[in-house]
């Protein structure tokens, strides 16, 4: 998910600069060489969701459609400004302890939840502690994120109370909290969908995050409309405490899952913005877009990498040599060139450009050159070598599945063909709908699956803690304790070169040991925005905020 951490704005002019190709650097939405600023009578804001949102319940929310739905329903301890750069929200104050390892949160005195009732610090502990809930169902995908808290793992795991973990309500307006171990981006977390608070008398109804009936958020907006498969709107909450500085009125979403429909829905005038996080762009229509509305489309490197994951639990991925097989026989540039056409850049690793190292960005400090490289030959050699280890004289037939979209079809046929041109394998594609595809990787009912990632704070970490055993993001069925230890290692000490050195030997056992993931490329984020469109955020993760949008008059 992408999608909620401190970042330096030198982070993204860093990124601007690696990323030069990938085309226009003006930022989303800016209103630079418009004739005018004044506002539009109308204030309503027209999007598309390529997929219904799975939930919005911040407990469950693991994916970038529903997080950019959440984030205008709800509100953390802190924000993020366009920057990145943490800024106040239901907190108007913070102190931390000399040693790192406490903060004392001081809540603002006018946040409300949408129904008036008060926000409370009993509010956030109650949301935290129901995340942790071991009798939470489903369980939350992102509960490891609140392992930091002291105790948390421990309460999660069934081996420590409630009480133990370490965040307490000290009065309704002061919240204090215990990690287990300095954390310097921790701070930037609270920002993220998970800490978010909820109302406890709301959740008592388990449908309450449904139905605007029963929806009870502190955002700056509403849930006012949901028609599953048609129709989603948000209005704006008189309740919110800084409604003041909210300009929209209203955001209506679509739901259409054809980018094609999206781009000509744009054209026509219908939507306002148009592409990824929550929707597509026809990688096929890149070129006549940058030649018709080049001042509309933004193609902009994030730090986010799009992958397949191997389900290592069954046949014939079970077996180390046929997944380096299949990672081997694909041609990636060969796929940018001419399939995904929006200038990302091959992946081999897991963690993307823009996350930082120690003195410079991990990626470059660590290069993915280290895991390998495209080699049929070698390919072929590793199949053959897997399938006698395997007992197999061929490949059994191999189905790749994705979530339904344009553009995750054209990469799995690419990719599949790939695979048979170099290996002989018999590829079906298989498309879900996102909620069901969702549930499919959860429950290790695949062979191959697409996923994608983009960073939920600046740090290494936030890749490499997927794949621990206790991650509700892994979704591969690989468990390892050595890797376990790497992570809680890099979790635990202060030092960046520890932590660093920790993490790297992480992805190496990770993917040059174990090839859990393909990796395919580092993304880009391809988007349109219409010109009178002002305030349009996309951080480097690539998560989209669109809460201080404003529609200038046109």
């Amino acid at each position: 998910m992408k999608k909620r951490s401190i970042v330096l704005l030198t982070l993204i002019l860093a990124l601007s600069t690696i990323l030069a190709a990938c085309g226009d650097k003006k930022e989303a939405g800016s209103t630079e060489g418009t004739a005018t600023t004044k506002l539009a009578a109308d204030q309503t804001f027209h999007i598309n969701l390529a997929s219904e949102p799975p939930t919005l319940d911040p407990a469950q929310s693991q994916d970038n459609v529903s997080s950019s739905i959440i984030r205008t329903l709800f509100e953390g301890l802190t924000n993020k400004d366009k920057d990145g750069n943490i800024t106040p929200g239901v907190a108007e104050k913070w102190e931390p302890s000399a040693d790192g390892k406490e903060y004392t949160f001081t809540l603002r005195s006018d946040a409300k939840w949408s129904n008036g009732d008060p926000v409370t610090a009993k509010d956030f502990e109650y949301a935290w502690k129901r995340v942790l809930d071991p009798k939470t169902q489903p369980a939350p995908p992102y509960a490891y994120q609140l392992y930091y808290i002291k105790n948390a793992q421990a309460y999660n795991e069934g081996k420590a109370k409630v009480e133990d973990v370490g965040v307490k309500a000290v009065d309704d307006k002061t919240l204090k909290v215990s990690l287990e171990n300095a954390t310097p981006y921790w701070l930037g977390l609270t920002s993220f969908t998970t800490y978010y608070p909820v109302n406890e008398k709301v959740v008592a109804n388990a449908k309450w995050a449904t139905s605007p009936d029963s929806l009870v958020g502190n955002g700056p907006f509403k849930l006012s409309t949901w028609t599953t498969g048609q129709t989603l709107e948000v209005s704006k909450n008189d309740k919110y405490w800084d409604n003041k500085n909210i300009t929209l009125t209203k955001i209506t979403a679509s739901i259409v899952d054809s980018a094609a429909t999206e781009v000509s829905s744009y054209k026509s005038g219908q939507l306002d913005l148009a592409g990824q996080p929550i929707g597509e762009i026809p990688t096929d229509q890149i070129a006549s877009l940058k030649s018709e509305i080049p001042n509309e489309l933004t193609i902009k490197g994030i730090a986010s990498t799009y992958y397949y994951l191997f389900n290592v639990t069954e046949k014939p991925f079970n077996n180390l040599k046929i997944r380096q097989a299949f990672t081997k026989a694909i041609n990636r540039q060969a796929l940018i060139d001419n399939v995904t056409l929006g200038n990302q850049i091959p992946a081999f690793g897991l963690v993307p450009p823009g996350i930082k190292g120690i003195k410079d960005e991990f990626r470059k400090e660590n290069p993915d050159s280290a895991y390998g490289k495209e080699d049929a030959n070698e390919a072929k050699a590793l199949l053959a070598e897997g399938l006698k280890e395997e007992g197999l004289d061929k490949l059994p037939k191999i189905t790749l599945i994705y979530n339904t979209n344009d553009n995750h079809k054209k990469a799995a046929l690419a990719i599949g063909d790939m695979w048979k041109q170099t290996l002989g394998a018999e590829v079906t594609v298989q498309n879900q709908e996102w909620g069901v595809f969702l549930q499919n990787r959860r429950n290790l009912n695949y062979q191959v699956a697409r996923a994608g990632f983009g960073a939920d704070y600046n740090d290494p970490m936030t890749f490499i803690d997927l794949f621990t055993s206790t991650s509700g993001n892994n979704d591969t069925g690989f468990k390892n304790a050595e890797y376990d230890k790497l992570v809680k290692e890099a979790y635990s000490n202060s030092d960046n070169n520890v932590r660093n050195e920790a993490m790297k030997k992480a992805e190496d056992l990770l993917i040059k040991q174990n090839q859990v993931i393909l990796p395919i490329y580092y993304y880009t984020n391809i988007q349109l925005v219409k010109p009178y469109v002002k305030d349009v955020v996309i951080d480097y993760g690539g998560q989209l905020d669109v809460t201080h949008v404003k529609l200038l008059e046109h």
